[in-house]
């Protein structure tokens, strides 16, 4: 599904960005008495809790079958991926449109604007080391897929999360660096104003491209189409099966569903087929480990 990729390690490391964002915002705001620092303070303290959501749709994905939920609790990390979309749509992207409105109609001229410089290449840096390890863990599950198609394609909800919020942020930063610059070259204020509308609509595109994706998964996405090709190949090379009618799969969180429809070689027995149809099943899970529901039906039509 996603490599040898450890999104856990990705979301630490962001987790550990924003929290160091949010002390240096915090101090900041203390030290200047700062409202709007303080504003940001508490932004990039709810960045913390959208990790905090990621790693407990983690702990909870984790949760064994029951005679309730016979498939276990896989999905529900699509559930607090989709959350953490909606709330940097709505906390981030929103808020900052709104912050940027305001600041066009009632402009406000900035105070201690060097310490706003210093703050801000403080978390571009940070954040810089939170988006190469994001990056790392990408790489290893994108496979030499292109970054737009594995975006695509994965089924790594909580990485894709990640890698959109570790690229807003950082380009985000860099909108606000480079406002600030200018309003303090020029003296003119419509710059930090735009910067601040530029980054909500950066925030609310790169929510709405992740919460496009999570939706899929929700609905029911198979796995990708690299790992059904594979699965598929597997099956036509067992000398057990004459034909592959029908694969089909369902992703749930980091475990996979399939449902197999093959006419099968001819047996002496129908126990000799139940036997062949166990050791294709047995053979298929070991192949693909992140297969832990499968079902076969032997047939001789489509």
């Amino acid at each position: 599904m996603s490599g040898h990729a450890d999104s856990k390690r990705a979301i630490f490391l962001a987790l550990g960005a924003n929290f160091a964002i949010f002390i240096a915002k915090l101090v900041a705001a203390i030290f200047t008495g700062s409202g709007a620092m303080l504003a940001e303070a508490v932004h990039s303290l709810a960045d913390c809790g959208n990790q905090g959501l990621l790693l407990l749709g983690m702990r909870q994905a984790k949760r064994p079958p029951s005679s309730e939920y016979p498939l276990g609790w896989g999905r529900a990390l699509y559930f607090w991926s989709f959350l953490v979309a909606i709330l940097l749509f709505s906390v981030g992207g929103m808020f900052s449109v709104y912050e940027g409105v305001h600041k066009l109609t009632d402009p406000e001229p900035l105070r201690w604007p060097w310490l706003a410089v210093g703050v801000l290449a403080f978390s571009i840096v940070t954040e810089g080391v939170s988006m190469h390890g994001c990056m790392q863990e990408v790489n290893k599950a994108r496979e030499g897929r292109p970054l737009w198609q594995w975006f695509r394609e994965t089924r790594a909800s909580e990485l894709l999360v990640i890698f959109g919020e570790d690229l807003a942020a950082l380009l985000g930063l860099s909108f606000a660096l480079i406002a600030v610059l200018l309003t303090m070259l020029t003296g003119n204020l419509i710059f930090d104003a735009i910067g601040t509308i530029a980054i909500g609509v950066l925030l609310i595109v790169v929510a709405v491209a992740v919460a496009r994706e999570v939706k899929a998964l929700l609905i029911g996405q198979g796995v990708e189409p690299k790992q059904r090709a594979a699965m598929v190949a597997f099956l036509e090379a067992r000398p057990e099966i004459d034909h592959v009618y029908n694969l089909l799969t369902l992703q749930m969180g980091t475990d996979v569903m399939v449902a197999i429809k093959a006419r099968m070689a001819q047996t002496p027995t129908a126990r000799a087929m139940v036997e062949a149809i166990n050791i294709v099943e047995a053979d298929f899970k070991a192949e693909f480990k992140d297969v832990r529901w499968s079902f076969f039906e032997p047939d001789h039509t489509d």
